[in-house]
């Protein structure tokens, strides 16, 4: 049985406590209105910019009908619309771009996090941060003119040393130049700075006290990393994945540059060819008629395609244990 003790009077004279009312100001009340309509707006936004891409791409779909997701070729002048090919392209840059970055993002963000001191963690941040402000105009053109042409002896070696995998298989009289490869390679230095961003942020919240109890018990640096800061870190990793592959997937410039925009179920990713949704729309944007139709269908795949992936990386990171810690 609990004993609830009454609370004793305070002596005459004693200050008396005031009790604390956690009620907004006006400024408060101001700022909260104005956060919650930009937050609307950008949701009436992007209500009202599918609302435009359904009816713009509406001549199309009822010239291909469901064939418009299942045909390669994109051909307004004989009416054969397809995305396939152009889908296919975009996919597979975006996954070349992924697979190059987020290991480095990785490496980055740890190093920036664990191991670098406070001056150099510093001017790496704005570093990584500044990569983000870099037209993406001037990567493709620096992919174009520089790395591309760099790039042909690593693309030939790994025909003729990994041949056997298919990816990796060549073609007679194969040119390496312009493949997408290359695309997803310059793609990758474009993703690197938002997938850092990301996981550096949540490898930041790890719980200070779990990486002092694992250093206490004899644990090495490397060891409290990779029980500690990465599965703490995992969701963070997935989401940050997610939305630089988001980034990867509405990348125009560069890619416009660097490829030749011929859509195609191109197997061979070292060579020759390719086309994804955005480069082909920037190098047909003054189409009209069914073209345009067609193309607008193609952003509207792309876009839902984006929105999709974009919100299932803000459900990972919101459900994972890194996430909560994010938010906290």
């Amino acid at each position: 049985m609990t004993v609830v003790l009454p609370r004793p009077e305070p002596p005459p004279g004693s200050p008396v406590r005031r009790a604390i009312a956690d009620l907004p100001s006006r400024a408060d009340r101001a700022f909260r209105r104005v956060t919650t309509g930009a937050g609307l707006a950008m949701l009436a936004i992007l209500v009202v910019i599918g609302f435009f891409l359904v009816y713009r791409s509406g001549p199309a779909f009822d010239a291909s009908g469901f064939g418009f997701f299942t045909t390669v070729k994109f051909d307004a002048a004989n009416r054969a619309l397809g995305v396939l090919g152009l889908l296919y392209g975009t996919v597979v840059v975006a996954l070349i771009a992924i697979c190059v970055a987020v290991p480095l993002s990785i490496l980055a963000a740890l190093y920036i996090t664990e191991y670098a001191s406070g001056r150099l963690r510093g001017f790496l941040t704005g570093l990584v941060d500044l990569l983000a402000a870099i037209p993406s105009l001037l990567y493709g053109l620096w992919g174009f003119s520089f790395l591309g042409p760099q790039v042909v002896p690593v693309s030939a070696w790994l025909t003729d040393n990994f041949g056997w995998f298919p990816p990796f298989a060549h073609q007679d009289n194969t040119l390496y130049l312009n493949s997408m490869f290359i695309a997803g390679l310059v793609v990758s230095l474009m993703v690197l700075p938002i997938t850092t961003s990301v996981i550096r942020e949540v490898f930041a919240q790890t719980p200070p006290g779990e990486k002092e109890a694992a250093l206490a018990l004899g644990s090495t640096r490397w060891g409290m990393v990779k029980t500690v800061m990465l599965p703490f870190g995992r969701g963070g990793i997935i989401g940050g994945s997610m939305l630089g592959m988001g980034r990867a997937l509405g990348e125009t410039i560069a890619v416009s540059l660097l490829l030749p925009q011929v859509p195609q179920i191109a197997t061979h990713v070292l060579q020759f060819g390719g086309a994804t949704i955005s480069g082909f729309i920037a190098n047909n944007s003054g189409a009209s008629g069914l073209a345009l139709s067609g193309l607008m269908a193609a952003g509207l795949v792309l876009f839902v395609f984006t929105l999709a992936t974009n919100f299932t990386a803000s459900v990972i990171i919101s459900r994972s244990r890194s996430g909560a810690g994010v938010d906290a």
